[in-house]
């Protein structure tokens, strides 16, 4: 080599060595090539110049593919108040935007007609309790008069038969003292006043006879009645079931009027914000008439639809990512909540829910997201930029470098990305240097130039 080609030789490879475009440091090491050749009287021998690509190192770690299904966030719960009853809205002591606890007195109707109602019916209980007290006092009173009535008549009763037994016998030895008379009145052993006596006295016993048996049919009308006042002792337990029951009726509508009273005042079902205020005071509310919507955000579900393709990708209890444009540079991390077991209407697509804490409140409701699961993951792989698989003759496979030329190399894909590929093939090792770009001169055997270092970042995901 000649002093002239010696310096432009070594001018040319301090300029390689100080610029940093990648495609001038290619340009640049060609130039060297060509020069060195000519520094020994021609082009390089045994055909056309070295190719000049760019080359990686093949890399042992993890490959993950994702994919991502749009989202909209949207409250746990979310709800219009309104009240069953209806009246004048007299307060509203909340508005737009405020937080509510669970509990919290948010409106109250006009309720003055239910509080008079609620009064008088609070009377009848008490009325109603004390005729139920009277009727269940007064029972065994009368129960007992019963008895006693049914005694006295007994007693009654057997004394009249007493007398009606001791008349007939009165009446026996009169009419035996009567006719002894007559007889003895004819045989003039008496006088006619004996006589006269006598039987004045048996027309007297006849008489009581009667009086006394007359008696015991009254008497036994007298038991009768008596022991037909016991069935009473029924009616009186019916009274008192009846009062009882009145009673109830009572108690029942007074429990009616203050439910109605405290459906007449609106309170917060959950923790929330109120985002719509419907009525103001004053306002006529109507029964079901909505005056609040509330909704709880300090959880929110973020809410996917997922083609059935893609339903083997996501489980319940799956780690997740999502984003939302609405908050950029934040990433989010949840898990799958729950998903549908039938597909959305019309669609081939199931609902697929994360449920989300959200403490700062950041995440509103109609919000969209853009959620990420993991689908597949393969570890201690070796991996190679996508850019080094081709499918020139129809199978993959890569270039390798072997004593400065291309080698291609059969291999076998696994799981691929915008950046890394899952390769397998013979020979293949960590560290081997593969070809990632792809030239149209570039032929399994080819002398190759390498611009630059490979690179031993493979990117991983």
């Amino acid at each position: 080599m000649n002093i002239r080609n010696l310096n432009l030789t070594n001018a040319l490879a301090f300029a390689a060595t100080d610029i940093r475009i990648p495609y001038l440091r290619t340009v640049v090491a060609l130039a060297v090539t060509i020069v060195s050749g000519c520094a020994h009287g021609g082009p390089p021998p045994g055909g056309p110049p070295p190719v000049s690509v760019s080359t990686a190192r093949i890399s042992r770690g993890a490959i993950a593919t994702f994919v991502s299904f749009d989202a909209e966030v949207t409250p746990v719960y979310q709800t219009t108040l309104s009240t069953p009853e209806a009246g004048t809205v007299t307060a509203i002591n909340v508005t737009e935007g405020d937080f509510v606890h669970r509990g919290q007195l948010l409106a109250s109707l006009d309720t003055s007609q239910l509080q008079a109602t609620l009064e008088a019916n609070e009377a009848a209980v008490r009325a109603d309790a004390a005729q139920l007290v009277h009727s269940t006092v007064a029972a065994p009173i009368q129960t007992q008069q019963y008895s006693s009535a049914v005694a006295s008549a007994n007693q009654n009763l057997q004394s009249a038969i007493n007398s009606v037994r001791s008349a007939r016998a009165a009446l026996a030895h009169d009419e035996l003292t009567e006719r002894a008379d007559l007889q003895l009145l004819g045989q003039q052993y008496v006088s006619r006043q004996t006589y006269e006596q006598a039987r004045a006295t048996a027309v007297a016993s006849r008489e009581t006879l009667r009086s006394d048996l007359q008696a015991v049919t009254a008497q036994q009308a007298a038991l009768r009645t008596a022991l037909s006042n016991t069935n009473q002792r029924l009616e009186d337990q019916a009274t008192i079931a009846q009062d009882a029951a009145g009673l109830d009726e009572a108690r029942a509508n007074v429990k009616l009027l203050q439910a109605q009273i405290a459906q007449s005042s609106i309170v917060a079902p959950f923790d929330g914000q109120i985002t719509q205020r419907l009525l103001d005071a004053g306002a006529y509310a109507g029964a079901s008439s909505g005056v609040f919507t509330i909704a709880q955000v300090s959880r929110v579900y973020v809410v996917a639809n997922v083609p059935d393709v893609d339903l083997p990708a996501v489980t319940r209890g799956k780690a997740v990512t999502f984003t939302t444009p609405s908050l950029p540079g934040r990433t989010f991390y949840g898990r799958i909540f729950d998903i549908n077991t039938t597909p959305t209407s019309g669609t081939l697509t199931y609902r697929v829910r994360l449920l989300q804490s959200n403490p700062d409140l950041a995440l509103r409701g109609g919000m969209f997201a853009n959620v990420t699961v993991e689908r597949a993951r393969h570890a201690d792989v070796l991996l190679v930029p996508t850019a080094a698989v081709t499918n020139g003759s129809g199978e993959p496979s890569v270039f390798v470098v072997a004593d400065g030329k291309a080698k291609s190399v059969p291999v076998r894909v696994g799981l691929q990305t915008d950046s890394v590929t899952e390769v397998a093939g013979d020979g293949l090792t960590p560290g081997t240097t593969v070809v990632t770009s792809q030239p149209g001169s570039l032929q399994d055997g080819a002398a190759i130039a390498q611009a630059g270092a490979p690179s031993t970042q493979v990117g991983q995901r």
